[in-house]
């Protein structure tokens, strides 16, 4: 395997992939290039055999599927990820003013469970989506925008202020995680709005709302004396965001030619789709996340659009239950590998290797929705692909965290397995992975949907 060539393309995407935003533009470019054609989400659908397409979902979160050039009701595989990270949402009139030393400050609140010390003193950006007005009051003018460089920091407390700063010291949101960003004098109070609108060449009053996120500048980087690791921001989850979109772009590519490799036929006669979620890190519990309805109601209308005009409307709902509930998911999100320092915080029987391939995730309390037949079809996968694989399990004594299988398993009832490559550091603003592993998740995918 390539394994260079993997990381490569992965630190390449998260320096593009800034928020969930960006995230779904950026892999809306790669599959527009690989000819995947665009179908609007509330729009009708006229499909064919052998096409792929993708469906941009409310600008952060992104389906795209492929026709299987013999599809004849084949079996309905999916790939899932979730395309937010951790990271700090900046507040409607967000602009704070220093009572002393005349600095900006920007008003922000924590999204998801960010591991607070480790924003601190970091070259940090924002990126948002800006409804801007327009002609019709129904449809506002939407802009995605990234500052695409550091516009502001979140200062540390000098160690003389505060003595007892290394036997740990709780943050607080409010007080401590407010990013500086100017120092606008004393007669500009909208310093950020007048800054955005600038930014946009629009008039200040012509901005009507925002969505915007604070995110890590820092550029991937390998370390290791050999280069075995790779250290980068948004590790969870744009590694899985990743796999998910070369394996449907291969499935693509071997359902128009076979790629030249007699074992890959994209699913020639089903239909293989990619979903990748927002909001995972708070929940699910939105339009676009994975405890909606818009995966189901886009499967349905899929469907609906490829069977016969003679069928009636109760035979294609019929038809389209039957493909869900002989389906398959893969659930990708990262895993926790064994820490070197703290090997004692996971489970004593099984240790989690970087650079030791895709982790398959179990829980009894079903926070994975990982059952045995599930796993049953990964691990044949990966012996005939020659990929390795771990099996994660939490501490009997702790709490794990969830993913998005167990929620996506509550809209679509069908086998599922929760696996992810494995990461140091979850949720820090910096996360260690081994370089191996993207190679390794990717191939896996590809096999999910090319065998």
């Amino acid at each position: 395997m390539e394994f260079k060539k993997s990381s490569d393309r992965l630190i390449k995407f998260i320096g593009d992939a800034t928020c969930s935003f960006t995230t779904v533009q950026t892999a809306i470019e790669l599959l527009k290039g690989e000819g995947f054609k665009e179908l609007g989400l509330g729009a009708d659908w006229k499909l064919e055999r052998g096409e792929s397409y993708y469906v941009n979902v409310y600008d952060s979160s992104l389906m795209a599927f492929t026709v299987g050039k013999n599809y004849d009701g084949g079996m309905l595989r999916i790939a899932t990820a979730h395309t937010d990270s951790p990271s700090f949402s900046i507040k409607p009139h967000p602009e704070m003013k220093s009572a002393m030393g005349n600095v900006g400050k920007l008003n922000v609140e924590g999204y998801g469970g960010a591991i607070l010390n480790t924003w601190l003193d970091r070259p940090l950006s924002i990126a948002l989506k800006v409804s801007i007005g327009s002609g019709d009051v129904f449809n506002p003018e939407v802009k995605i925008m990234d500052f695409r460089r550091p516009v502001v920091t979140i200062p540390n407390l000098a160690i003389h202020m505060n003595r007892e700063v290394n036997k740990g010291v709780e943050l607080n949101k409010q007080v401590d995680m407010l990013p500086i960003c100017c120092q606008p004098g004393t007669d500009m109070n909208d310093f950020f709005m007048e800054y955005l609108a600038s930014e946009l060449n629009v008039d200040k009053e012509d901005i009507l709302d925002y969505e915007g996120y604070v995110y890590n500048t820092e550029k991937g980087q390998y370390i290791g004396f050999d280069d075995e690791f790779l250290l980068c921001p948004r590790l969870d989850n744009e590694t899985s965001v990743v796999a998910c979109l070369v394996g449907i772009m291969e499935s693509s590519r071997a359902n128009r030619d076979n790629a030249g490799d007699s074992q890959l036929n994209g699913n020639e006669d089903g239909i293989n789709a990619i979903m990748v979620f927002d909001n995972e890190e708070i929940g699910s519990m939105t339009k676009q996340g994975a405890n909606s309805s818009v995966l189901t109601f886009m499967l349905e209308k899929l469907y609906r659009s490829l069977e016969s005009d003679n069928e009636t409307s109760d035979d294609v709902r019929a038809g389209y239950i039957n493909r869900v509930l002989n389906g398959m998911m893969i659930s990708l999100d990262v895993a926790h590998a064994t820490h070197p320092n703290h090997p004692e915080k996971n489970d004593p029987t099984n240790a989690i290797a970087m650079n030791g391939g895709p982790v398959i995730k179990r829980s009894a309390a079903q926070r994975y929705a990982t059952d045995a037949r599930a796993v049953g079809v990964v691990e044949q996968i990966c012996k005939k692909a020659d990929i390795p694989y771990q099996k994660f399990s939490n501490r009997s004594d702790m709490v794990g965290g969830s993913t998005l299988g167990p929620i996506s398993d509550i809209q679509l009832p069908m086998i599922t397995v929760d696996i992810g490559v494995p990461i140091l550091a979850m949720h820090s603003a910096m996360e260690t992975m081994g370089v191996k592993d993207q190679a390794y998740i990717e191939e896996l995918v590809r096999g999910f949907f090319c065998y």
